[in-house]
């Protein structure tokens, strides 16, 4: 029952794809009370004490005004808060959602910035590439203004952005949109900055940041976002289209630091999570392929190599069998293939990209 809760929690998402992307909205109420959110990932950028993440409840006005007046105005709501006050004036503490990365979306969250001495900044972090590199856009009550930066190589870059009467203590809506190189910030319903291009990261995470001492609460976030197809499965599309003798096509890898090889992509989506079973595993183990036959099918199973030639995933193959069908023309029908795919594998990680 706690396990099932927690992967609820991941934020709680609904994924709903149409014919213009992707819709995420995130629900903190499944996750426990004074604890970080499942899914989620603190880390500092600058210096000072890492950030203070945790779930809490805190009375939060509808999005939209009641229908009756006698609905009530205020609710208790699960909220993402930040409550550490180290006064470091270069630190950063950063959350974001681990899950896939960004590049064609609009990032929508409240957030309401409650305390700080030295300073009382919220906002939020996109196309995050990793604790060095990535897009910031936030607000300050103490400065009054809206700025633009990013983060390369851990160094902040300069910022830009204009002058705003930014209330503590009210909750403000902040909204991101990328397209392309192009971003545009809106603040509150209204376009905030003029539209900012930039090329240094063209997709990457999202999540939520704040400065210094700020304490700042987060709730209702929410993407809708255009899914971005990784190499394996664009690579087991264009293996498909070509040769229209392949029955089916998985393809088989590692995600993140999980030691399990699973398909990472198939020609059947509900084959997409399922592990690899002994036979992969003994191809990636041997560096050799197999073949087995059953019926009027064949299946070929090939190691995927990187750029140095260490195995890093595996290829399955089910094809049509024909009269005269031997090993050798078998393997020679699909090693051009997998020639292709080796080719356009740099890294084990760039299956999933």
């Amino acid at each position: 029952m706690l396990r099932a809760a927690r992967l609820a929690a991941i934020a709680t998402w609904v994924l709903l794809c149409n014919a213009h992307g992707a819709d995420r909205t995130f629900d903190f109420t499944t996750n426990a009370v004074n604890q970080i959110p499942f899914g989620w990932r603190a880390f500092l950028a600058g210096e000072g004490k890492p950030g203070d993440w945790k779930v809490i409840l805190e009375d939060v006005p509808p999005t939209l005004a009641p229908i009756s007046p006698n609905a009530p105005n205020i609710t208790k709501q699960a909220v993402v808060s930040q409550t550490a006050s180290d006064i470091t004036d270069e630190r950063f503490p950063i959350l974001i959602f681990d899950g896939e990365k960004y590049g064609e979306f609009t990032f929508n969250v409240r957030f309401k910035i409650v305390g700080g001495a030295v300073e009382q900044i919220g906002g939020v972090v996109f196309r995050v590439q990793d604790e060095k590199n990535f897009y910031v856009v936030r607000a300050s009550s103490l400065g009054g203004n809206l700025r633009f930066y990013k983060f390369v190589d851990g160094k902040r870059q300069p910022a830009s952005g204009p002058s705003l009467e930014i209330p503590k203590g009210i909750w403000h809506t902040l909204s991101i949109e990328g397209s392309g190189n192009r971003f545009r910030v809106r603040l509150n319903g209204k376009d905030a900055i003029p539209d900012i291009t930039d090329n240094s990261f063209p997709t990457g995470k999202v999540g939520f940041m704040t400065k210094s001492d700020s304490q700042v609460l987060f709730v209702d976030p929410r993407i809708v976002y255009k899914p971005i197809q990784s190499l394996a499965s664009s690579m087991v599309r264009t293996a498909m289209e070509k040769n229209p003798r392949i029955l089916n096509l998985r393809i088989y890898g590692r995600t993140g630091d999980n030691p399990d090889f699973r398909v990472l992509a198939s020609s059947r989506a509900a084959d997409v999570g399922q592990l690899a079973t002994k036979t992969e595993q003994d191809v990636m183990a041997r560096n050799v392929p197999f073949l087995g036959k059953e019926k009027e099918e064949v299946r070929i199973t090939y190691p995927l190599h990187d750029r140095n030639g260490e195995t890093i995933g595996a290829v399955k193959f089910t094809l049509r069998s024909f009269k005269g069908q031997t090993e050798v023309n078998a393997l020679a029908r699909v090693a051009p293939i997998v020639k292709e795919m080796n080719q356009q594998i740099g890294a084990a990680n760039d299956l999933t990209e």
